[in-house]
C-alpha cells in the first residue's frame, strides 16, 4: 500500500530532524535539540495513531495533536535558526515541509468535521 503524501512528508520531517538533532547535540545543545526532536517526530506518530482511532472524534483529536506538534516544530526551528546564527541546511527543508503538512492536516480535519456534521444531520 502506498503511503499518503501526508505520511511521506511527515516521515521526511522526522528523518531530517535526526540530522538537526545530531548537529545540535554535537554542539552540546541538549535542551533545544530534544524539544525540537520530540515535536518533529511526534507529528507522524500522531497521524499514524489516528489510523486506528476509536471514533471520528478521536481521529480529529489525534490530527489536532499532530497539528500542534507541527506548529511547535516550527517554533523550535525558529529558535534554532536565531540562536545558531548560521544556516543549518535541513532547517529550510523542514520548515517548508511543516508548512505543507499544516495545510494537509487542517484540510483533513475540516473534511472529517464536515463529514461528521453531515452524518449527524441524517
Amino acid at each position: 500500500m502506498e503511503k499518503s503524501a501526508l505520511l511521506k512528508e511527515s516521515f521526511n520531517v522526522a528523518l531530517e530532524s535526526i540530522n538537526v538533532y545530531k548537529y545540535l547535540s554535537a554542539k552540546n545543545e541538549y535542551v533545544l535539540s530534544k524539544q525540537f526532536f520530540r515535536a518533529a517526530t511526534s507529528i507522524e506518530a500522531n497521524i499514524r495513531e489516528a489510523k486506528y482511532a476509536e471514533s471520528k472524534n478521536d481521529f480529529i483529536h489525534k490530527f489536532r495533536i499532530a497539528l500542534k506538534e507541527c506548529n511547535e516544530t516550527l517554533y523550535w526551528l525558529e529558535l534554532i535558526e536565531v540562536s545558531e546564527g548560521q544556516k543549518i541546511k535541513e532547517v529550510d527543508y523542514i520548515r517548508k515541509k511543516c508548512n505543507s503538512i499544516l495545510r494537509m492536516i487542517v484540510s483533513s480535519i475540516q473534511t472529517c468535521e464536515k463529514n461528521l456534521e453531515n452524518a449527524n444531520r441524517t
